[in-house]
């Protein structure tokens, strides 16, 4: 065989068809796609064991004369089969999401930079996960990376993981704690996990520990995105300081490629927030606090080339496209005690007072704080909660030691922080002791009784939020109820089911659910009822993005950190959210004071920071631990003796709240003063404009998706009717067979061009297997000799005004292969499909600009009939000419393989690159299509 024929781009025949051969190809094997094929078509072939010969692209030919008009449609069907689309991008051709303009921002940034290190802290609900993947995929089709691990949190791996096959096609495999024993099953000596798996989504807190953070920074890939980055910052906890070290120990390789997301890098702690940085480039480590001067500026535009930071303010509209976002209507909701629930409330606040200031040794006093704290907080949230909370045994009181049971009590008690080594725990915390009196429980359990007995119609929290629910859903919306502990999720959902409507349905998930079960759950409510509500545990309040079949947030239980209350409203208030309105309803009891406290000093403050800035900020330090101290100075110290314990105890925290809050306004002007400082402005918006109109260009945006997707179909005399920006398509037994296989579809459907979608909608993008489905038909069909079926004709003649002489309109395929000299790397190849056109002899013609062309091709029409012998003279003569406008296809193909080496270069530092880069075009010059457009007849 020809060594020739093992250059990419180079189109050859075998096994009854035509490929392209791709990077990475030899003499002896070579790797090719079929022509129009996908990715899941590449193979292998063996010229020693099957011929292999050159295949030109064959010229039009009298067979393939039809409707000019479908000249545009043949150019969209080929644009949109291309997976290899020129451009300065290589991903975007091969994704199945349409990103945002405002998206493009990191992407640009990343690939200026070698390597590529970015903090990317986009605010909650923006897609920072479409960021980081998207720049991913990009390095992974420039063959500048071959293999990538995301480190996350364990409950967070399976979102990866979804978003990283269904939106990119990048199977990874998940690397956690249940999975290893398989991963490891069978591998050779000195294999690793990460030699064997080149894509992995780790378990941060898996891999951290000392045997495998080794293992893992030995072999680790080199791409590596860190979610949750700010839970990796240095601060309290050992779990922390291993995670840092595990990734100061990663970046240490000055050519790894790192991109640390999270939407709160500061979290209050500048120290934390350098911490992060000098990941990037280990100089951050010494940010000055407060810059001055030039050398300010200068840190300044450093520090903005590595750190990309928006509001949802600052996309809201840019580069004139709307993203839309759903409007937040907060409210506040309260209820009463009712007098039975009232006396089970104050006398377990009493004996929760005396229970906690019995004077034992260290870690017994510290066992009988959490329980009796525990109690508090369960008693608030519901009856069922308070029963099993009574019955249990203390969580903290396994630990051995104080310092041991605290962290225990924390776990179990408060609400997990960034410094946490596992998932949410939302089971009752117990209040059993071991050694306890037989007197203490018996009151515990007398208390658990009292609390068991107590009828669904005296818990005014239940019978309120109900109502609450009820009016949501009546009004249209399908709301989430967010419970802190298993118990109280279940009680709550029993007690919907039996009030909710006919028609209407509820169901729990809990941590119980493993995420399988979780997700299945929900899709299970969903799929049965059209109004429904989900009550669950804070589980689900990360790791599952549950916009599409819900838009409202009920908080039937207040959290005490108020972070984890806008991580529960963002899995609804974000972007892709169908509705305009989001509502919100915080449900807290008017007169019990566990309540008052969290809300009045965490939840309030928390929300008016957020409305003023934009976004959130972390209480400074732990909001845990500050409500650890509000409660142990209020309940246990400060209003002991008191016979009953009142909203009034608040006032007597104005010392502590206000050196709580004053903290916090700090950390918020230093987020507002970081934000300004720090805010992205490396790139200006014309640059990305520029690119994003050239990605555009060569691959086809949503218009031009639109544009093929109705003219094919209607080509094909199936019945759609487009409009608002979706379209119904109508299949049936008159749609032709070939073309329904394609789109793996045979009823009718209906679909949208854009996101978000609405219910009942599938995404009909660029990459979605419908679309790809009718281009490949369309392409298939157009290059088919018999021409049966056919929806776009390759050649054609026309009389149009556009025109005011004879004129040639080729539909021409160019293929380049830009290659990096001296480091080895395979070449990249690229395709694009332009229209070119020209008047004159063929062997001096005058060639029109590109954008005239283009005008030509998507603007031209016939007007006026042309006879079949004038057509059959048109066509003979353009057909015989074709050869001779090879020299000049030939210069058009270099100028254009120079165009990809200059955008290549453009949004790849060229100071940076890695080699020379140059470009090559593939000949001959395929010609999809060639029509004729003559003028119109001239009158009198």
């Amino acid at each position: 065989m020809s060594a020739a024929l093992s250059r990419p781009g180079t189109l050859i025949r075998a096994r009854g068809r035509e490929w392209t051969v791709l990077p990475g190809s030899g003499p002896e094997l070579l790797m090719a796609r079929p022509v129009g094929g996908l990715d899941e078509e590449v193979c292998g072939i063996l010229p020693a064991v099957e011929p292999v010969e050159s295949a030109v692209f064959p010229p039009p030919a009298e067979a393939d004369v039809g409707d000019f008009a479908s000249g545009l449609l043949l150019r969209d069907a080929a644009r949109l089969s291309t997976r290899a689309a020129a451009g300065p991008f290589r991903a975007f051709g091969r994704i199945a999401v349409a990103p945002r303009p405002y998206q493009l921002v990191p992407l640009m940034m990343a690939l200026r930079l070698d390597p590529a290190r970015l903090l990317i802290a986009d605010d909650v609900g923006i897609g920072k996960t479409v960021e980081a993947c998207l720049i991913a995929r990009e390095l992974l089709d420039r063959g500048e990376i071959r293999r990538i691990a995301v480190l996350c949190p364990p409950h967070l791996a399976g979102q990866w993981r979804r978003e990283m096959a269904e939106k990119f096609h990048i199977e990874a495999e998940p690397v956690l704690s249940g999975t290893i024993a398989r991963l490891e099953r069978d591998l050779p000596v000195g294999v690793s996990v990460f030699d064997r798996h080149p894509f992995t989504v780790v378990s941060t807190d898996f891999v951290k520990s000392p045997r495998r953070a080794h293992d893992f920074a030995l072999k680790c890939p080199e791409f590596v995105i860190v979610d949750e980055a700010h839970g990796c910052a240095p601060g309290a906890g050992r779990g922390r300081q291993q995670r840092f070290e595990l990734l100061t120990r990663i970046a240490a390789d000055k050519a790894r490629h790192m991109v640390l997301v999270t939407a709160t890098p500061h979290s209050g702690d500048e120290s934390a927030f350098r911490s992060l940085t000098s990941l990037l480039d280990p100089e951050f480590a010494d940010l000055p606090a407060d810059l001055e001067g030039n050398r300010r500026d200068a840190v300044r535009r450093r520090l903005a080339r590595h750190l990309v930071q928006r509001r949802r303010a600052d996309i809201r509209r840019w580069l004139r496209v709307d993203t839309p976002f759903a409007r937040r209507r907060d409210k506040e909701a309260t209820y009463g005690f009712s007098p039975e629930y009232r006396a089970l409330f104050d006398d377990i606040l009493a004996f929760a007072r005396e229970y906690a200031s019995v004077e034992e040794g260290k870690r017994r006093r510290r066992v009988r704080y959490w329980s009796a704290l525990a109690l508090l907080r369960c008693v608030s949230s519901s009856p069922a909660a308070a029963a099993s909370t009574l019955r249990g045994r203390a969580a903290a009181d396994y630990a051995e030691t104080a310092e041991e049971a605290d962290e225990l009590g924390r776990r179990a008690v408060l609400d997990h922080g960034d410094d946490d080594d596992a998932a949410v725990l939302d089971f009752s915390p117990g209040a059993q002791v071991e050694g306890a009196s037989d007197r203490t429980r018996r009151r515990l359990l007398d208390f658990a009784r009292r609390a068991e007995g107590l009828p669904p119609e005296s818990d005014r929290k239940l019978r309120g939020a109900v109502r609450e629910i009820q009016a949501l859903i009546a009004d249209g919306f399908r709301p989430i109820v967010f419970c802190r502990f298993v118990d109280t999720a279940d009680y709550v959902a029993r007690a919907l089911r039996k009030a909710l409507p006919d028609g209407a349905g509820a169901a729990y998930v809990t941590g119980r659910l493993p995420p399988a079960a979780r997700e299945a759950r929900i899709e299970g409510l969903v799929g049965k009822f059209e109004k429904y509500a989900l009550v669950c545990t804070d589980c689900l309040s990360e790791g599952i993005d549950l916009q599409e079949h819900f838009d409202a947030v009920v908080h039937y239980d207040l959290a005490w950190n108020p972070t984890r209350h806008e991580q529960r409203e963002g899995r609804v208030d974000r972007f892709g959210q169908k509705r305009p309105e989001v509502r919100v309803v915080t449900w807290f009891g008017q007169d019990n004071p566990v309540d008052g406290v969290i809300l009045d000093v965490l939840i309030r403050k928390h929300k008016r920071i957020r409305n003023t800035l934009g976004v959130t900020v972390a209480v400074p330090g732990s909001s845990g631990e500050i409500a650890e101290t509000l409660f142990e100075g209020a309940l246990f110290r400060e209003a002991a003796g008191a016979a009953q314990l009142s909203l009034d105890f608040i006032d007597g925290l104005s010392a502590r709240t206000a050196a709580v809050h004053s903290a916090w306004d700090d950390a918020s002007e230093r987020e507002r003063v970081n934000r300004s400082r720090f805010a992205q402005h490396a790139l200006k918006p014309e640059a990305v404009a520029a690119e994003l109109e050239s990605v555009r260009a060569a691959i086809g945006d949503a218009a031009v998706v639109k544009r093929f997707f109705v003219s094919a179909l209607r080509a094909a005399k199936t019945p759609l009717d487009a409009r608002n920006g979706s379209v119904a398509v109508g299949l049936g037994p008159d749609t032709p067979r070939a073309l329904r296989q394609a789109m793996g579809r045979d009823e009718p459907f209906r679909g949208r061009f854009e996101l978000p979608l609405r219910a009942g909608e599938i995404w009909l993008g660029r990459t979605s297997p419908v679309v790809e489905g009718v281009a490949g038909w369309a392409l298939d069909r157009a290059l088919d000799a018999d021409g049966a079926d056919r929806a776009a004709a390759r050649c054609g003649a026309a009389a149009t005004s556009a025109v005011e002489t004879r004129t040639t309109l080729l539909v021409a395929r160019f293929r380049h292969t830009l290659r990096r000299a001296n480091d080895g790397a395979e070449g990249i190849l690229c395709e694009e499909i332009v229209p070119l056109a020209c008047s004159g002899p063929p062997d001096r013609a005058t060639w029109l600009a590109s954008e005239d062309a283009e005008r030509l091709l998507a603007g031209a029409r016939p007007e006026a009939t042309l006879g079949k012998t004038a057509i059959r003279q048109q066509i003979g003569r353009l057909l015989a000419a074709l050869p001779l406008y090879a020299p000049a296809l030939e210069a058009a193909a270099r100028r254009r393989a120079e165009a990809q080496l200059a955008a290549h270069r453009r949004v790849r530092d060229a100071a940076h690159a890695k080699g020379r880069l140059s470009a090559e075009p593939a000949l001959p010059v395929d010609i999809l299509g060639a029509y004729v457009l003559v003028p119109l007849p001239r009158h009198g």
